[in-house]
């Protein structure tokens, strides 16, 4: 198995710089032993014109069957025992590029990798001009396009074959020669492996990254398990330049072996990582998991002292119902009345509100989204997706996504549920909120709730001027939800209705205030978007 790594030079900035970035001198020929055999690292060229590192691994076939992983396809678990104990000993693991040499890499290269150059300080961060060689590359079985995420539109008639699509997006020109099953019987046709040759200017620790990820991807296998800790190493290696990929479902299901937990594990975290640098924070900002189904700083509404002769009868009261429960109950209510069965429940945390409307099955299609990818494995596991059979599974679905950005998924629901969702935004945030939801998406029927400022004080535990959560970054009154939501239904062409949820306390109002947005015909939506909204 064999690779090469060329670039051209000048006087000025010699080719022989190679040397420097991958950490071995172009005079050395060095030996390294990986679990699988030897690499050996060699200079066939090193001039201030041309130079050229080579990787030699040196495959030990029974280190390989021992450890269980040298079976070929042919060998799989699904072919006659009779081929599966063959494709042990007769495989193409010694001589094709494959996770193998991807390993062999990562052990030989690790600090070129990671674009380090302590001798030449900038070295690494300079884009060379490269040509890699690989004598043999699988390429790749054809792949179905239903589990791609863009639309047929998106993707057109793309059926350049697969090695094209992994690497010319990401700036290569890609020269692909067929190996032929046999040069002395050309009409057996060519074999599925290829001598692939890439030319392009980019860095060397970007060329490496991409190497470790798309080989074992052409390749569509792996010689070791694939353990959770695998998505880390692919989202280290995939750092800026695997969330725009155009193959990126394709790139994380082939490298994660097609295990799916761990490849919407991953898609969720490359898609939070992209909306923490679209909003310009750290994904753990973003990624804050709030549980709402209780104010969190506060106690329930204080009852009046029992008279002793009826504290008996009190202990045989049933359980209070939570507040959670009561706002959930009024947005089911709501939903009902309206007649929605396409429901959004936008912010949807945990998924308590998913799970009571999967109850019920009035709710045809429900689409629950969260910009908190550790929210939604917590929802998927609350919920026991995996274990809905096919017809209750086909109803719901939970996506990762920001509510201050335009989303073409939102559109043509019955409804939207925004459940104690606004509070945790930024106000100069808001806008875009409003303009995504109301704006673009346009349910007909919108419900958000909030809580109510001035109820506050009924909480004996919650100090004065405190917010009940502390990821709250605003509380309103009464009258502050009020012109705000008949601002927004004015802009946006709906009518609002405002309802206390729990109870109406005749000083301070309700803990929860809901609007009720209806879309209304007789006022055209808006055709801007307001400053500060952001289209996906």
């Amino acid at each position: 198995m064999f690779i090469s790594i060329s670039t051209t030079g000048t006087a000025e900035r010699p080719a022989t710089d190679l040397g420097y970035l991958l950490h071995k001198h172009p005079g050395k020929a060095q030996r390294f032993t990986t679990s699988h055999g030897e690499a050996h690292v060699f200079y066939p060229e090193a001039s201030e014109e041309v130079c050229t590192a080579a990787l030699l691994l040196d495959i030990d076939p029974i280190a390989l069957v021992r450890r269980g992983r040298g079976r070929s396809r042919g060998g799989s678990s699904g072919a006659p025992s009779g081929a599966a104990a063959l494709g042990q000993y007769v495989n193409d693991r010694p001589y094709a590029a494959s996770s193998l040499l991807a390993v062999a890499l990562r052990t030989v290269f690790r600090t070129a990798m990671k674009g380090s150059c302590e001798l030449r300080p900038g070295l690494a961060e300079q884009p060379r001009p490269l040509r890699i060689v690989l004598p043999a590359v699988a390429t790749g079985s054809a792949e179905k396009r239903s589990h791609d995420h863009r639309s047929s539109e998106e993707r057109g008639h793309d059926e350049r074959p697969l090695v094209d699509r992994l690497f010319e997006p990401l700036g290569w020109t890609v020269a692909a020669e067929p190996i032929a099953l046999d040069t002395s019987f050309p009409e057996w046709g060519d074999s599925r492996y290829v001598r692939l040759e890439l030319s392009g200017s980019l860095r060397l620790a970007d060329a490496l990254q991409q190497l470790y990820v798309l080989l074992p991807v052409l390749d569509g296998s792996k010689h070791y398990w694939v353990a959770p800790d695998e998505v880390d190493k692919l989202l280290d290696a995939g750092e800026g330049w695997l969330a725009d990929h155009p193959e990126r479902t394709l790139i994380i299901r082939r490298y994660l072996h097609r295990r799916w937990s761990l490849a919407n594990e991953a898609m969720r975290r490359l898609e939070l990582t992209r909306l923490a640098e679209a909003d310009d924070q750290e994904a753990e900002e973003i990624d804050n998991a709030v549980d709402i189904s209780v104010d969190s700083s506060a106690s329930p509404e204080p009852e009046p002292e029992a008279e002793p002769e009826a504290e008996a009868e009190s202990e045989a009261e049933p359980k209070p119902v939570s507040l959670a429960q009561q706002r959930r109950t009024a947005i089911l209510d709501a939903l009902r009345a309206v007649g929605a069965t396409r429901v959004l429940d936008l912010g949807c945390g945990q998924g308590e509100l998913v799970g009571a409307m999967l109850k019920e099955p009035r709710f045809t299609e429900i689409l629950g989204v969260d910009v908190s990818s550790s929210a939604l494995s917590t929802a998927e596991r609350k919920l026991r997706l995996d274990r809905l059979s096919e017809r209750q599974a086909a109803r719901v679905k939970l996506v990762q996504g920001a509510l201050t950005y335009t989303d073409a998924r939102l559109k043509g629901y019955d409804a939207a549920v925004l459940c104690e969702v606004i509070e945790h935004l930024d106000l100069p945030r808001l806008p875009a909120l409003e303009h995504a939801v109301l704006g673009s998406a346009r349910p007909a029927t919108v419900i958000v709730t909030t809580p109510n400022a001035e109820y506050n004080v009924r909480w004996e535990t919650l100090p004065a001027g405190h917010v009940r959560h502390a990821d709250h970054r605003f509380e309103w009154s009464r009258a502050e939800f009020r012109a705000w939501a008949e601002r927004v239904a004015a802009q946006y062409g709906y009518t609002v209705s405002i309802r206390p949820v729990g109870p109406d306390d005749p000083e301070v109002g309700p803990p929860t205030q809901l609007a009720l947005f209806h879309i209304s015909a007789a006022i055209p939506a808006p055709t801007a978007s307001p400053e500060g909204s952001v289209t996906r």
